[in-house]
């Protein structure tokens, strides 16, 4: 065993000491690899920093770990026959609805309600247009990723009496109150006024839309403004992680029951997960990974012929040392080692740069643009250990015709 790794050791090294020995060759030889690193890693990053924009923008919109009910909830492409059959079957969401959960869902935790629109409010007569005014429960907050910096949020009483009173979105504080109080200001919805009780934090944006132009206002009072037809749509958590499932299950059954629909019925009405948006999601990136990483790949491929090329010259260089080493006593065996582990080094020293700027262009592209750039170990291990592989596997041809050289005619070819 001491005798093996003794071996290795100097296999190693004579590797090192050739590819030290030739550090411009070595250079060119190993563009090919960094650049098909860089270009994986790069990729990957996109692909993972897409995912992760994904989700967090979920989180922040629906809340982590929730349930979302609504008269039309589904995940995919829906068939327009599909769609027409919804819109004739489905029912309307109503608050009733909220109630008759809150009660029977035994293993539901906080359950909210809200209905939405885009409008524009008015400050001292300057317009904010699309604005998104939602109507909500008094623990809305409970399920969002969002706290109330200024202010507070709405009570039960502001609730059950209508008030026309508004939690405002950070966009909306920018504007028409810079470096102002604006608690206790009255904003303007339409015609009618509305005091602001409270700011909301920073969100930040989604895909390009700003989470922040918005105004939330009593789910009462937004019946009371715009009435009470509209379907409203119900989010909820349950009381663990570990009764996730039934809380669904415990929805959906009281949904059926309060919709009279039989065993042999579809649902009525939309039930999703954030769970199963997280899980479709991860099956769109993959998609995309699965087409467009084998293609980054085929530079690592052209980078490991560069590296066979580079070889077979070395072999042809080194002609008469590695005829001398076969007279002095290496075996075959040891020449292919020594060739194979010259072959992966270079390669993987080229994983590694490729690996160091990928991880440089990554931040540049995540500084100068909008666009989340996440390096994920998984792709670290791809990058690198396919640059090693592919220079194992390239190194092989040149590494086995070393090894079959003659002694007599390697030592008398110099």
């Amino acid at each position: 065993m001491r005798a093996r790794l003794g071996f290795l050791w100097e296999a190693t090294r004579l590797a090192l000491q050739s590819i030290f020995a030739n550090k411009l060759r070595t250079f060119l030889t190993l563009l090919g690899i960094i650049i098909g690193v860089a270009s994986v890693m790069v990729v990957g990053a996109g692909i993972e920093g897409l995912q992760t924009y994904v989700l967090e923008s979920v989180s922040k919109t629906l809340g982590s770990d929730s349930f979302l009910l609504a008269k039309f909830a589904r995940i995919g492409e829906v068939s327009q026959e599909e769609w027409e059959r919804m819109v004739r079957r489905n029912k309307d969401i109503r608050l009733t609805d909220l109630e008759a959960i809150r009660r029977n869902c035994d293993a539901c935790g906080p359950v909210v309600a809200e209905l939405s629109s885009r409008r524009t409010v008015y400050y001292s007569g300057e317009p904010q247009y699309g604005t998104e005014i939602r109507g909500v429960t008094h623990n809305f907050l409970m399920l969002a990723s969002q706290e109330v910096v200024e202010g507070r949020y709405f009570t039960e009483n502001d609730i059950r009496r209508s008030q026309f009173v508004c939690v405002i979105g950070w966009d909306l504080k920018e504007k028409f109150f810079p470096g102002v109080d604006p608690l206790g200001k009255r904003i303007r919805l339409g015609t009618q006024p509305l005091e602001i009780i409270g700011v909301l934090e920073r969100l930040g944006t989604s895909f390009g839309q700003s989470l922040d132009n918005t105004l939330h206002i009593p789910i009462s009072t937004y019946q009371r403004l715009y009435g009470i037809r509209s379907s409203i749509t119900i989010r909820g958590k349950a009381i663990s992680r570990d009764l996730f499932e039934e809380a669904i299950g415990q929805v959906r059954m009281i949904m059926r029951v309060r919709h009279k629909l039989a065993p042999n019925e579809d649902d009525d009405f939309g039930l999703i997960s954030t769970e199963e948006i997280n899980s479709t999601v991860d099956q769109f990136t993959g998609m995309i990974a699965v087409v467009v990483v084998p293609i980054t790949l085929i530079s690592l491929v052209v980078g490991g012929i560069v590296v066979m090329n580079i070889m077979l010259v070395s072999v042809t260089e080194r002609t008469f040392e590695i005829g001398l080493r076969k007279a002095l006593g290496a075996r075959r065996r040891d020449i292919l080692n020594q060739f194979l582990i010259e072959s992966f080094f270079t390669a993987a020293a080229g994983g590694v740069i490729g690996l160091i700027l990928a991880t440089v262009a990554s931040e540049l592209i995540q500084h100068f643009t909008s666009m989340t750039m996440t390096i994920s170990l998984n792709y670290i291990l791809l990058s690198v250990g396919v640059s090693g592989g592919i220079g194992l596997l390239f190194g092989i041809y040149p590494a086995y015709k070393a090894s079959k050289l003659d002694p007599i005619e390697a030592m008398r070819a110099d």
